[in-house]
């Protein structure tokens, strides 16, 4: 998983700019291990492509990667994590470990645990593009129509999980979806705290309900959990470096992921 994470977030990716050479650069490496794994795909190949216009009017081209493992039930989980990063800026790589490699490798590694260890939900990995340009990656994921959206049952996305100094990882969305919390409540996670807020309204610009790739998910009904940190001094800088990432506690925050993809795994029907 370190080593996805630094390679995610090496220059040689030029910060993963949607549109980009480096972006498509992730992108064949998203594939490769999913290929790999024998992830199962909706289509063809992993590739799902959209385009959406921006405020100046200008068509860019994005692609979400998207793989499944089948579980012995039709309704799905779907994990998200978006590739894309800020790009190149005045000859200075933003590199994005944190935002969102981290949460990308965390996708990788997830996907390699549960093809040894069968989930009941079918669970889909969607490695999404654009988030950093509105969230049109998600924003297209949930109105393709090779994907089934009556069939998922619950959104986990993780977005910056690897950088934080006080041992503190979010969960947000209980507030909008209560019946979630008691699942995640019972889940150990120790010596990491597992904090929940930044969901409901009266927070103003610390609700980050429509703040990642969950936004789109829940504006169609879909519940979500999103896991991540609160902003850090690298975030969105040219700092934000495989080097800077607090290892230990990404490692634990991934493991702290997974006990709780499992815990709602099993309360789910």
């Amino acid at each position: 998983m370190l080593e996805d994470l630094r390679k995610l977030s090496h220059d040689a990716a030029e910060g993963r700019r949607t549109g980009t050479n480096g972006a498509e650069a992730a992108r064949r490496f998203i594939i490769k291990q999913m290929e790999n794994m024998r992830l199962k795909s909706l289509q063809d190949d992993f590739r799902h492509p959209f385009s959406f216009t921006t405020s100046r009017g200008d068509t860019i081209q994005g692609e979400n990667i998207v793989g499944y493992i089948k579980g012995e039930q039709q309704t799905a989980f779907v994990i998200t994590a978006h590739f894309d990063h800020l790009g190149v800026r005045d000859g200075v790589v933003y590199n994005g470990a944190d935002d969102n490699a981290s949460g990308v490798a965390a996708l990788l590694a997830l996907a390699e645990y549960f093809q040894s260890y069968k989930p009941r939900h079918t669970l889909v990995f969607a490695a999404l593009d654009a988030e950093e340009m509105g969230l049109q990656g998600a924003k297209a994921f949930v109105n393709d129509p090779s994907i089934p959206q009556e069939m998922i049952k619950l959104n986990i996305n993780m977005d910056m999980i690897s950088m934080n100094d006080k041992n503190e990882l979010y969960v947000a969305g209980t507030h909008h979806y209560p019946q979630l919390k008691p699942i995640i409540q019972e889940v150990n996670v120790l010596p990491l705290q597992l904090k929940f807020g930044h969901d409901s309204p009266d927070l103003g610009n610390d609700d980050w309900t429509n703040s990642s790739d969950h936004g789109p998910f829940h504006k169609k009904g879909i519940p979500f959990l999103y896991f991540g940190v609160e902003d850090h001094e690298h975030y969105h800088k040219p700092t934000d470096d495989f080097e800077n990432v607090n290892k230990d506690f990404y490692i634990k925050a991934v493991h702290a992921i997974l006990d709780c993809i499992l815990a709602l795994d099993a309360a789910l029907n």
